[in-house]
């Protein structure tokens, strides 16, 4: 029996070797925005390891987009040439390069997790955070700034400018991060989105910002590389965004020029219990893929070979992404062509493990 999993897989004029994608995990470990070493040595060892696609982590559009001051940066040109020299790694181990672009909102300015993932003030290596609606994330924290018309057009400028800047380091999938709380989902969710102009209310209203940046990016990004867009498929709560409204957006962020949907959840607000295990979220994946008719990806606890290739055998997703496993073992594709009865391409100077 072939596998799914280690079969090619096309989109626009990229071809993956396989459907296993490295999530875009953020390493908080920058400085100004570059990527240094260890993005490096992080992201070209999960190419070596066998990955499809390697997505880099959230990535700041705007300095003040950042979640920490630790995160990656794409807001100049000098951010240009060390993302370069990583893609060009990654390349030349037959993975293909990505880059999740985006705005952080109220949740940015936070100390990285090991040191607390507080709230940082302006004046304390933080900044002034911003937000569909003056309400912060967590009770206490400093209250984010309303964006107005002219800074919601600044937000859009900024996308499209960081997307030629990933262009030009050699990127050939961008993401869109809509997902987890951000700036993005917070103008989607009506728990955080309390406008009363065009870019709130309705559902038209809220989902008005994100298609703006999507169909700005696909006009600056090469009509040949796919664009994803990561959404959270529900925000888990009562009066906030749901799975209809991720099938509802997903049709149209396709005739935006979106090529698949990456389905994640929650992050909106603290406090809310998910009953997170195995494979939580590709429902949300499959419902998006059955009810949109739009490619999706699934994210969430996939832990092994056989739960990969039964997701795609059954439709649930066009694509697997993994973290935690990759954070484990960045080889675990490997190991995974290896327990499907695949034969891959190992690395030369790995052959000797590879019998």
């Amino acid at each position: 029996m072939s596998s799914l999993l280690f079969t090619p897989h096309a989109l626009r004029g990229v071809t993956l070797r396989n459907r296993i994608v490295v999530s875009p995990m953020c390493q908080y470990s920058s400085e100004d925005g570059f990527a240094g070493d260890w993005h490096f040595v992080h992201l070209g060892s999960r190419a070596v390891g066998g990955a499809g696609l390697i997505l880099f982590e959230a990535t700041a559009v705007v300095p003040e987009g950042r979640i920490s001051p630790q995160d990656l940066g794409l807001w100049k040109d000098e951010h240009v040439a060390p993302l370069a020299r990583i893609t060009r790694f990654i390349t030349e181990h037959g993975a293909v390069p990505g880059i999740q672009l985006a705005h952080a909102g109220r949740k940015a300015s936070t100390a990285r997790p090991w040191e607390g993932g507080r709230a940082i003030p302006p004046g304390q290596v933080g900044w002034k955070t911003v937000a569909p609606s003056p309400q912060p994330f967590n009770p206490g924290d400093p209250e984010p700034e309303a964006l107005d018309e002219a800074g919601i057009a600044r937000v859009v400028k900024a996308f499209v400018d960081s997307t030629a800047r990933a262009l030009a380091a050699g990127f050939r999938v961008l993401e869109i991060h809509a997902a987890h709380g951000y700036l993005l989902h917070e103008f989607l969710s009506p728990l955080t989105n309390r406008r009363n102009d065009g870019y709130g209310g309705s559902f038209e209203g809220r989902v008005r910002l994100v298609r703006e940046v999507v169909r700005a990016v696909r006009g600056r990004w090469s009509q040949e590389l796919p664009l994803f867009v990561r959404i959270s498929a529900t925000d888990w709560a009562e009066g906030g965004w749901t799975p209809e409204d991720s099938v509802a957006l997903a049709r149209l962020l396709v005739q935006d020029g979106a090529d698949v949907i990456d389905c994640s959840s929650g992050g909106i607000a603290p406090g809310i219990k998910i009953a997170a295990g195995p494979g939580y979220q590709t429902p949300l994946a499959e419902r998006v893929r059955r009810e949109a008719g739009v490619p999706t990806a699934t994210v969430g606890f996939i832990r092994s070979a056989y739960q990969a290739e039964h997701i795609l055998r059954t439709g649930q997703a066009d694509l697997v992404v993994l973290a935690r496993e990759l954070l484990r073992d960045p080889y675990w594709p490997l190991r995974a062509a290896r327990k499907l009865g695949v034969d891959v391409q190992w690395p030369v100077q790995y052959l000797r493990a590879k019998d």
